[in-house]
C-alpha cells in the first residue's frame, strides 16, 4: 500500500509521538509498504521518505516548528498525495499538519485514519500561556477546518471540569469524527473518548519500538540491586509541568544519598528544576543512544505524570532494556507487564518517596521486576497488523 503518515511532531525534536511515528514508518516499510512521512521539521532531513511542510517563521509553540499556513500546507499535501498516488492518510496529531491532511484527503476522496496519541486538554492547560485565551483561539482555528457542529462536552467528569478542557475535548471529538477510524494506544484513553460520545470506530492498538532500536539495544541484562547500594533512577521526557518532573526531583531531595537521579530531556521547567537541587543530574536533550545507554545501567525508570500520558514510549523502551518502571498514574498499569513495575501508593511526592524506600528495604523486588521486563521484551516491538487491517478496510470502503 501507499501510505501517508502526517504529524506535527517528528525527529529531530524529541517526544513520544515522534518515536511512535518513526517506529510505525519503519515497521510498515519493512513489511513491504510504501510510506511517506509529512511533517514540519526542526532541521533538514536527508531521508527521501520524509517531506517537510511549510512552517511559521517566527512562531514556535513550546519550541516546536509550527506547520503554517493551513492553506499552503493543504495545497502542498494535495499535490504530494496525487504525485505519490497515496491510498490512505494516517494522521498523528491535532494541529495544522494533520488538519491540512484532512482537507487534502477530503478533496481527493482519500480515507483518513487517526491516532489519538495524547490528552490535548492537559497539554494545553500546562504548556500554553493563558490557556483560557489560547485554547479559545486554537479551538476556533481548528473549527475552521474540522467542523465541531453538534458536539457537546458536559462538565460531568474531572477532566472536563473547566471551560478550556471542554474546548479541547470538542477539538478531539471533532478530529475523531473527521476520521474513518481512530487508534488509541491505551484502553483508559479509549474509554474516555467513547464516554464523551465518539461514534467513529475506535481500536486500542499499542505503539511500539522500531526494529532498529531493538537491534541497537540488543539482549537486555537483568538488573540487580545489592543491599545498601544507591538506587540509580532515570527519568526521560520533556521538562514540562504536565510530566511532573519536579515531583521526582523533590522526592530525590528527601531521599538524599539513597538515590542518584539522571534526568534526560529539556523544556520550560528546566530552570525551576535546577533551583530545586538535590542528587539529580539534568543532562538536557541528548542523542537517543545515550538515553538507551542510561536505561541499561540504571535500576529504575520513574514515570511521574498523572492523568496525562496515554502510553509513554519511554516505558516501552524501559521494557526493551529490562528496566523496571515506577509510575504514579494507576492507568499506566496497562503499559507495564504484570510484575514488571511498581505503582506508588499515592501519586504525590510522598508516594514516590515511600515506594523507593520500600525498594531500598526490599532490593530483591527490583531484580524480580527486571526479570519480568526481560521476559516480556517482545511486547515492546512495533506491530503493524492492526494498522494494515484498518487501512485495507477503509480503502475498500472508498
Amino acid at each position: 500500500m501507499r501510505i501517508a503518515l502526517v504529524t506535527d511532531y517528528y525527529p529531530p525534536t524529541l517526544g513520544g509521538v515522534q518515536t511512535a511515528v518513526k517506529a510505525l514508518a519503519e515497521a510498515l516499510t519493512a513489511a513491504g509498504h510504501e510510506v511517506t512521512v509529512f511533517c514540519p521539521l526542526a532541521a533538514p532531513s536527508d531521508d527521501a521518505r520524509v517531506v517537510a511542510l511549510q512552517v511559521a517563521r517566527w512562531f514556535r509553540p513550546d519550541g516546536y516548528p509550527f506547520a503554517w499556513s493551513p492553506r499552503r500546507v493543504a495545497d502542498r499535501l494535495r499535490r504530494e498525495f496525487v504525485e505519490r498516488r497515496i491510498e490512505v492518510v494516517h494522521t498523528h496529531s491535532e494541529m495544522f499538519a494533520a488538519l491540512g491532511a484532512i482537507t487534502a484527503a477530503r478533496s481527493l476522496g482519500l480515507p483518513v485514519v487517526h491516532t489519538m496519541h495524547g490528552r490535548v486538554d492537559v497539554y494545553t492547560a500546562h504548556a500554553l500561556p493563558l490557556p483560557s485565551v489560547t485554547t479559545a483561539l486554537l479551538g476556533a482555528l481548528h473549527a475552521r477546518h474540522v467542523s465541531r457542529r453538534g458536539l457537546r462536552v458536559e462538565p460531568g467528569s474531572p477532566y472536563t471540569a473547566t471551560v478550556s478542557a471542554r474546548r479541547m475535548w470538542r477539538l478531539m471529538l471533532a478530529q475523531s469524527r473527521a476520521s474513518a477510524h481512530v487508534f488509541v494506544p491505551s484502553a483508559h484513553f479509549a474509554r474516555k473518548l467513547v464516554d464523551q460520545g465518539v461514534t467513529t470506530p475506535v481500536s486500542v492498538s499499542s505503539n511500539g519500538l522500531q526494529p532498529s532500536v531493538l537491534a541497537a539495544i540488543g539482549e537486555p541484562a537483568p538488573r540487580l540491586l545489592v543491599p545498601g547500594e544507591t538506587v540509580t533512577v532515570v527519568w526521560v521526557g520533556r521538562l514540562s509541568r504536565e510530566k511532573r518532573p519536579a515531583a521526582l526531583v523533590e522526592a530525590a531531595r528527601r531521599l538524599g544519598s539513597a538515590v542518584r537521579v539522571d534526568v534526560y530531556g529539556d523544556g520550560p521547567e528546566r530552570r525551576a528544576l535546577e533551583r530545586l537541587g538535590g542528587p539529580v543530574t539534568l543532562h538536557g536533550a541528548v542523542p537517543h543512544a545515550e538515553v538507551l545507554a542510561a536505561m541499561r545501567r540504571s535500576h529504575l525508570l520513574v514515570s511521574s505524570s498523572v492523568d496525562f500520558d496515554n502510553q509513554p514510549m519511554v516505558m516501552l523502551e524501559a521494557m526493551a532494556t529490562g528496566l523496571p518502571v515506577l509510575y504514579c498514574d494507576p492507568d499506566l498499569a496497562e503499559v507495564v507487564p504484570p510484575g514488571g513495575g511498581f505503582v506508588t501508593p499515592t501519586p504525590d511526592v510522598e508516594g514516590i518517596v515511600d515506594e523507593v524506600r520500600r525498594l531500598v528495604r526490599e532490593p530483591d523486588a527490583v531484580g524480580a521486576a527486571s526479570a519480568v521486563m526481560v521476559a516480556e521484551r517482545d511486547r515492546a516491538a512495533q506491530h503493524v497488523d492492526d494498522a494494515l487491517e484498518v487501512y485495507a478496510r477503509v480503502v475498500a470502503r472508498g
